[in-house]
């Protein structure tokens, strides 16, 4: 298969997917299945375009795979659970009573838009895929650390949030304390920093320089559209003068000292 065809197959798959995927979420009540399926469906685009793009090298391509699908799984799983924990997330809550009488239609579209974001976010992995250079370049060993601290320090951001959540004495409290003491948004920092991992594999490859494009687009989003604004409207709108506190002595998105009169 040619890139194109892998390209809009991937796009047409996704768009089966969020289909009935939005039709669970109506009977169900929750659109957050949204964000499970996002990850897993870049994930899985991007370990097939790994598997199909027979003009890289195979020993790359086997790393990508494994390494897309383990970040995605990682990542939907975490999601997931909190899912089955938690009630709806406060964001679509918030957009729901924002639409009224359109919500399920502009959610079908929502849905729809994520798995067009899918088939794009799998890009770089197809970029890097068709890297013709034989395995171990320098390139290869600093995507391999990149991935390894991206993946651990998302994992740890996201371990250290769920346990303080869990703990009924810090209902309405702000967590401020291990990787949360340097950045707002520790788990969004390491998804950001995760996507350089494609732009080193992709060196080399006939387009790789198209993979910068991951996390330009990430951070981007994060910063904002669908990471940091809802998050911490959400966050304000719960915990009120607390978190402005924290907005004032705490590094948004990369993990920097707090301020003088940070919490301890």
């Amino acid at each position: 298969m040619n890139s194109w065809q892998l390209i809009l197959g991937g796009w047409g798959c996704m768009v089966v997917v969020m289909a009935a995927l939005w039709a669970i979420q109506r009977m169900r009540g929750d659109a957050g299945i949204v964000d499970v399926a996002w990850g897993l469906g870049v994930g899985i685009l991007g370990a097939l375009y790994a598997a199909l793009s027979a003009s890289g090298d195979p020993a790359r391509r086997v790393l990508i795979a494994t390494m897309v699908l383990l970040w995605a799984l990682r990542l939907s799983a975490h999601i997931a659970v909190r899912l089955m924990r938690l009630p709806e997330d406060g964001r679509y809550q918030s957009l729901k009573d924002h639409w009224g009488a359109r919500a399920q239609w502009n959610l079908f579209l929502f849905f729809q838009v994520q798995a067009f974001w899918s088939m794009l976010f799998a890009l770089p992995m197809l970029l890097a895929a068709q890297n013709p250079r034989p395995m171990w370049q320098v390139l290869d060993g600093i995507a391999v650390v990149i991935w390894l601290i991206a993946v651990s320090g998302e994992s740890l951001a996201d371990w250290q949030l769920s346990a303080f959540r869990h703990n009924p004495a810090n209902a309405g409290q702000v967590f401020q304390r291990g990787l949360w003491h340097y950045s707002r948004h520790p788990n969004y920092f390491f998804e950001w920093l995760h996507w350089w991992t494609y732009v080193c594999l992709a060196a080399g490859s006939p387009w790789g320089g198209l993979a910068l494009a991951g996390p330009v687009a990430m951070l981007y989003f994060l910063l904002k559209v669908t990471g940091v604004p809802p998050t911490e409207a959400q966050a304000l709108k719960s915990r009120g003068d607390a978190y402005r506190q924290y907005q004032r002595t705490t590094s948004v998105f990369f993990p920097w000292p707090p301020q003088r009169g940070a919490s301890e």
